[in-house]
Formats: C-alpha cells, structure tokens, sequence
C-alpha cells in the first residue's frame, strides 16, 4: 500500500519517526501539495496490517497529521462523482442550529443534532424534534443564518475545483434544508442536492418538514439513483461526510471520507481527515 500522510503544522521529526514505524520502500515529498496550506507525502510500498494501521492511527493522531492508507496508481479519475453531506461537512456549520438560535433555543436543538450524529437518536425523530421546535419562527431567519453564519469548511472550493475540472459529477446530498442546498447548489456549481423541505405558512415556519425525510437511508438511495442516472457504479463515488446518518451512504461508495467527523463515523470510513481541508482528498488520489 502507499500511505499518504499530510499536515499543516508538522512537529519536527514526525516524517522519521513514522518511516522507523512503517518502514517504506520509498518516501517522498508530494510536489505542490494539492491541499492548500499543507505539507504531504507519499510513502510507498508499505506491507498493510491491522496493527500498524492502530500504530500510525496514534502517531498521526500525536502529530496533528491525517493518513490514507491507499492502493498504489489509484487516481482521482477513477471516480465519476463525489457525493457530499452539507452541515459540518461542506460548510462549517449546522444550519439547523443556527436557526434556533434565531428563537433563543440553540442549547436544546443543538443537544438533539449532536446526540443524532453520534448515532444514539434515529435522525427522523431527531429532526421532527428539531424542527417543531422552530414553530412561529419568521422564515426570514433563514437567510440570516445564510448571509451572516453560514461559512465553507476549509479546503472546499479548492477541492470542488479540482474535481469539476476533473470531470467528476457532485451531489449535495443533506439532512439539512434545500433553502440552504439550494443556495449551495447555484454558488458552488453543484450537479445535484437532495435535502428537506421546511413548510413554511404566512412568512412563518410552522415546525413542520414536507415529504420525505432525508435520513440515512433517503442518502443512500439518492446515491445509488445518481449513479444510474450517470453511468457509474457507486464503488466509483466519493462519499464525504461527519455523522452516523452519513454511513449507509458511505457504506457503498468506493472511497469514504469522514470529515472532522463523530469517532462512529470515523471508524467506519476508509479514510479520516482531521487537520487538513477537504481538499485534502487531492493528496491521496494524486
């Protein structure tokens, strides 16, 4: 295997200590790095384990690095579409929470996003609950929270860049609300979104979601139909994303990618990143 390691701020002697630890064949230094504001490097031909992976999961973890164990000659190429989660993924914050924070309720929603990420609620529930506790608030909140706190996650622009140049479809696939996707969709270019609709009565929001849900299982299916549409297996998607309803779709991509995500979530993807953006992805497939 190659293991791709990449930083921002690299603590002398981490790259040494990591070649004693996994003894490559070769080590080198990724010209231009791909992420912005990193440092990278490819080590190859590195006999893969278990154990090894739980050594240079503590050392990278100890070093503020992020790792990809990857197959040799994989490239960016090989993938027809990059899927990605909205809230705390693409962009920094949870719009739901912002919102009720426009109501003075932001602790109480925040509570239930949280504890729905970690996967300890099933999402429907946690998102009627959220929701209803908006009821009564003016919808112009909404905007508010787009113009005044919504913010791309590190790296983002740069990376969708890269894999629109590449060629590569992208889909929105969110929890969150198309008021926001929407937005998202016509700024950054997007392919596809797929998120909730928010029922909105009188200029007011009536605590209520229209149709259906956009759970895990909702993400998983909008995946596999994107893919149809397209031509492509899901094994040739990139699939990114930060909390447990982001699994089942993960779960059938060819390459997941847990971002600044729950430890559910990242014990689970087959790559995490932790320190650099999401543009980090470029690295590892370059």
């Amino acid at each position: 295997m190659n293991l791709i390691l990449q930083g921002l701020n690299l603590p002398a002697g981490a790259i040494e200590q990591l070649t004693a630890l996994v003894k490559p064949q070769t080590v080198s230094a990724i010209d231009g790095a791909a992420a912005q504001g990193a440092q990278a490097w490819r080590m190859s031909g590195v006999t893969y384990s278990d154990e090894l992976k739980a050594q240079v999961d503590a050392a990278c973890l100890a070093a503020q690095l992020d790792y990809a164990f990857i197959v040799p000659e994989r490239k960016l190429s090989d993938f027809k579409l990059v899927a990605m989660d909205m809230d705390s993924t693409l962009i920094t914050i949870e719009c739901i929470d912002e919102i009720a924070d426009m109501q003075g309720l932001k602790p109480q929603v925040a509570e239930i996003t949280e504890a729905a990420m970690r996967g300890e609620i099933e999402f429907q529930e946690s998102l009627t609950r959220r929701v209803a506790l908006l009821k009564g608030l003016d919808a112009g909140a909404l905007q508010r929270v787009y113009d005044e706190r919504l913010k791309l996650s590190p790296g983002a622009e740069n990376m969708l860049q890269a894999i629109q140049a590449a060629g590569l479809k992208t889909l929105l696939v969110s929890g969150g609300f198309t008021f926001f996707t929407d937005r998202m969709k016509e700024r950054l270019k997007l392919d596809y979104t797929h998120s909730n609709t928010l029922e909105i009565v009188d200029g007011k929001l009536t605590g209520k979601v229209l149709g259906v849900i956009v759970d895990a299982e909702e993400k998983r299916a909008t995946v596999e139909r994107v893919c149809r549409e397209i031509g492509a297996d899901p094994r040739q998607t990139i699939v990114m994303g930060d909390g447990a309803n982001d699994l089942k779709m993960m779960g059938i991509s060819g390459l997941s990618v847990a971002f600044r995500a729950k430890p559910v979530v990242r014990a689970q993807a087959s790559v995490a990143l932790n320190f650099v953006g999401l543009d980090g992805i470029l690295n590892m497939l370059a």
